[in-house]
């Protein structure tokens, strides 16, 4: 196994974990909606996901002779973690603009709409990637 492979592998891991941190803490609130403290938690649990994707998505994971086509895709996959970053910020943005108010949909609106946004960018670059690999090869 190459040194590019190893850290392939390495970042795919830290993007699951990210992934399902930031699952946990999007779900998290809906079980429970009245604690205020839970929600905070959650809160930090999705921003640790969402940075913890968007960092695994940004380190280079290329070879030398993939093509430009395989290079965007794996670029397209740092776009969804800027979307998750944002459904982060708008969470915390939106629960101090919003104060007193606990979880309600006009404080979880927009991290939920960058959240489904990050994800179908992440299925569909995730397909794309598989399918071009595996032409490729």
């Amino acid at each position: 196994m190459t040194k590019i492979e190893k850290r392939r592998k390495k970042m795919e891991t830290l993007s699951l974990i990210g992934l399902v941190l930031l699952c946990a803490g999007l779900v998290a609130p809906f079980a429970n909606i009245g604690s205020e403290l839970l929600q905070t938690v959650f809160k930090y649990v999705y921003s640790a996901g969402a940075l913890l994707y968007c960092f695994a998505r940004m380190v280079n994971v290329n070879e030398e002779g993939d093509s430009l086509r395989l290079r965007r895709l794996r670029r397209l996959e740092m776009w969804a973690g800027i979307a998750f970053v944002a459904g982060a910020f708008f969470w915390w943005y939106n629960s101090l603009r919003y104060p007193g108010i606990g979880f309600s949909l006009s404080v979880m609106r927009d991290t939920i709409m960058f959240t489904l946004g990050g994800a179908t960018i992440q299925i569909i670059a995730s397909w794309m990637i598989a399918a071009r690999m595996k032409k490729e090869k």
